[in-house]
């Protein structure tokens, strides 16, 4: 036993050996999390405990891996080991042994991703299926049926997308067919309309531990509720400083809200950090107690004091993404593993003015979780176009764009164009252009002919357009063609819509550096740097902030430090989520960490000067940022000492304009008393 506890800090030993009781590790970054829970594991296994009693639920195969092989590798082998694994692997395995509950067989298959857009794709509708599927995930998440869907539905668009909801449920039952969500959705439901199973179920598993639960939705905090409806032996651990999934669903409140749900919680915080210089400690801390939403911590550096963080301003992106390759290409030079050196950013947009700077600079870099800029789908339409309005026999774009956005032109319309346009030994494009309104009519009928004749209409102006000059061409193409309103609809429009104003902010740039160059030049050009080939041997890693949570850099850059960039401003945003965000990029660095801004960058297609982000004041690195006030959080059950009535008890805390107001038993006296007047006990 003690073996299994060597190396652990008093607070990671404290949190393992805790057995019986609901207990919350708050584990900060690089505080050791998954050593203290699979140490846990370990301790619990070797005091007798079942470990088939043993449950552990994590949200990828690699952590479940990970924390299985650390766990087991502490004990010997025993017969029947704990279960460990993903949600949704839980929710398979049960629905295994009971969807039958449901009046279904168990022989179902699972569909992914692209299997439902095809089921959804074959009822034809004009909505973009990236949007339909994404608001059935949502019902399916929130357990409402086709039925409450269609009954709630008020507007139009919303209305079609439950009664598609309806025609896929009856598809997939038809078929015997479940999707990912489902695994949990169905899981649920048979819990929770059969008590005697669920009661069952939580005697099995007398012992439940949740990985990572800052990132559970309100579906995953309900199933955990029903595998303790008969105890209270449940451990999560979890950060709600890195909580920055709010976007797909995930739910802040069931970390912060965990110490009411259960009676008797314990808490413990892993604040010791193992990863990152006490600098850069600094900045991060300085940063989050920003935040009012937490449970609070302050994480402790067990290295040195570390170099100074560096603050760049810097002119604009260009200058930007030419310092950061310049810094970098010294980095290499000077030995540094060109793997533990990264990049990050807000905004995937960010990435086009990197991936060019480091080619020019010959720095081999891995875009990590993202397509590279000019492979997104939507800059890739926008150069369909210009390929077409340059070269009408390009029939691989135009296959690409004709329907995009929608003009209801489908398989078999395109099809019968393709068999005149052979007859005729033409492309598609140039037969269009010179077929007049009753032959097209002929071909593919009085509707498609009509929405055909247009577009092609929109294709010979913007040609003839680009011929007379390019400085104003973008505005008349998208006011022609409306591609962002096309992929402002769709669940991730917001990145799409910054992809596609990066774009149009290049194609303004190079024509005022190059007034005289034709829309062919122009493709000649972007098509030299988006084909550059990668280099062999280890690389730089360049990535969004979402998709660097878990990794950890000797070298770290994070780039576009500006208001409406890091963070995003304006309708929506949580503003503490964007601090979070922060935070877990600041706490990515190990050894080294610079930070940038540029006083003007692109912006929603046109050039725009910028104020730098809040976040530099805020985590005490710059003067003159939009500073907000940090604020002492409290919550309910609390002990605070008042100077005047001494110690007492939270016992309810409200909002009074920029802190809270607390009510406080000071021993039977109830007092309303200002946060910023008492201090933690």
């Amino acid at each position: 036993m003690e073996k299994i506890l060597a190396g652990l800090n008093e607070a990671q030993k404290e949190a393992a050996q805790h057995i019986d009781g609901p207990l919350l590790i708050l584990a900060g970054a690089g505080s050791g999390k998954t050593k203290t829970i699979t140490t846990r594991l370990a301790y619990l296994i070797s005091l007798g405990i079942d470990p088939s009693s043993i449950l552990t639920l994590t949200f990828t195969n690699k952590a479940a891996k990970e924390m299985r092989d650390r766990a087991l590798g502490m004990i010997e082998e025993t017969l029947h080991p704990p279960l460990l694994c993903t949600f949704h692997k839980f929710g398979l395995l049960f629905l295994k042994f009971y969807i039958d509950r449901l009046g279904r067989s168990n022989n179902f298959n699972i569909i992914d991703t692209d299997d439902k857009k095809r089921i959804l794709k074959s009822f034809k509708s004009d909505l973009p299926l990236s949007l339909i599927a994404s608001e059935i995930s949502k019902y399916k998440n929130s357990l409402i049926t086709p039925t409450e869907a269609i009954e709630s539905a008020r507007l139009p668009n919303f209305k079609k997308i439950a009664d598609l909801y309806q025609k896929y449920e009856a598809y997939l039952l038809e078929n015997n067919l479940v999707d990912f969500d489902d695994l949990l959705a169905l899981t649920y439901q048979i819990l929770d309309q059969d008590q005697d199973l669920c009661h069952q179920i939580s005697q099995k598993y007398r012992y439940i531990m949740i990985d990572e639960f800052q990132d559970t939705n309100e579906l995953q905090n309900m199933l955990v509720r029903k595998l303790c409806s008969t105890h209270d032996n449940i451990c999560v651990v979890g950060d709600d400083d890195q909580s920055i999934y709010g976007w797909r669903g995930a739910n802040v409140k069931n970390i912060l809200e965990f110490p009411k749900a259960f009676d008797n919680v314990k808490m413990i915080k892993l604040e010791k950090n193992y990863r990152s210089t006490k600098k850069i400690l600094e900045a991060a801390n300085n940063l989050i107690e920003h935040n009012r939403s937490r449970l609070g911590k302050r994480l402790e550096a067990t290295l040195e004091e570390g170099k100074d963080i560096e603050v760049l301003a810097l002119g604009d992106e260009q200058e930007e993404a030419s310092t950061v390759a310049k810094r970098i290409a010294k980095l290499i030079d000077q030995g540094v593993d060109p793997s533990q050196i990264a990049v990050l950013f807000r905004i995937n947009a960010l990435s086009r003015a990197l991936e060019e700077a480091f080619n020019k600079a010959g720095i081999n870099f891995k875009l990590v979780g993202a397509i590279r800029f000019y492979e997104r789908a939507e800059v890739k339409d926008i150069i369909s176009y210009f390929r077409i309005l340059t070269n009408p026999e390009d029939e691989f774009s135009f296959k690409r764009i004709i329907n995009k956005p929608k003009r209801g032109v489908g398989k078999a319309t395109y099809e019968k164009l393709e068999a005149q346009a052979k007859a005729k030994n033409r492309s598609i494009l140039q037969m269009l252009y010179e077929l007049d309104p009753g032959e097209l009519e002929t071909i593919v009928g009085k509707k498609s002919a009509s929405t055909l004749a247009k577009f092609v209409q929109d294709l010979r102006d913007l040609s003839k357009k680009s011929q007379e000059g390019l400085y104003n061409f973008i505005d008349e193409f998208e006011r022609t063609i409306g591609l962002r309103r096309y992929y402002e609809a769709m669940p991730d429009g917001y990145e799409r819509i910054a992809n596609i104003d990066e774009f149009y902010g290049l194609f303004r740039d190079y024509i005022k550096q190059n007034p005289q160059n034709s829309l062919e030049e122009f493709l000649a050009d972007i098509s030299l740097q988006s084909d550059q080939d990668q280099l062999g041997g280890n690389a730089v890693s360049i990535m969004s902030v979402h998709a660097s949570k878990g990794l950890e850099f000797e070298h770290l850059f994070v780039i576009g430090l500006e208001e409406g960039f890091f963070p995003l401003t304006g309708d929506g945003t949580d503003m503490e989520e964007e601090r979070r965000l922060g935070y877990v990029a600041i706490t990515r660095a190990k050894k080294e960490l610079t930070l940038t801004y540029t006083k003007s960058r692109f912006y929603k297609g046109r050039r725009a000067q910028l104020e730098k982000s809040r976040f530099l004041n805020e985590a005490g690195l710059l003067q003159g940022s939009v500073k907000i006030e940090k604020s002492k959080t409290f919550k309910k059950g609390d002990l605070v000492r008042h100077k005047l009535f001494g110690v007492g008890r939270v016992v309810g805390v409200s909002r009074a304009g920029k802190e809270y107001k607390l009510t406080i038993n000071f021993g039977g006296q109830m007092r309303d008393i200002l946060s910023s007047f008492v201090e933690r006990a």
